[in-house]
């Protein structure tokens, strides 16, 4: 079984930073891909930024110059730096991930963490 378990949220002032962290575990062979997505109340969900196994990274526009993505040493845990926050970034942010499994068959899929709420408020 695969796990994806994230942790970081909170509360925030306008300005203010958070790192969310996200941690996979159990029988994965590959990691292809590890980001993050952003669900606001009312909104589809969206990209935020994600970075694949060569090291390339990918922001949604509304985040680049403020968010961060790193996944140090290629481990199992991707984290996502957030500065200078606005109101507008409050959403549940959710990991997901690219991984190749081979137990109990050869397969790869996206997995999903349970989110993690950020809020960004006065």
């Amino acid at each position: 079984q695969v796990q994806l378990v994230e942790s970081g949220g909170g509360l925030v002032q306008p300005g203010g930073s958070l790192r969310l962290s996200c941690a996979a575990s159990g029988s994965i062979f590959a990691i292809l891909r590890m980001g993050w997505y952003r669900q606001a109340p009312g909104k589809q969900r969206e990209l935020v930024a994600t970075g694949t196994s060569s090291g390339s990274t990918n922001y949604a526009d509304s985040v680049k110059g403020r968010f961060t993505i790193s996944r140090p040493n290629g481990k199992n845990t991707v984290y996502l730096q957030m500065n200078s926050l606005k109101p507008e970034d409050t959403a549940v942010y959710y990991c997901n991930a690219a991984l190749r499994t081979i137990v109990p068959i050869v397969e790869t899929k996206d997995y999903w963490g349970q989110g993690t709420q950020v809020t960004v408020s006065s």
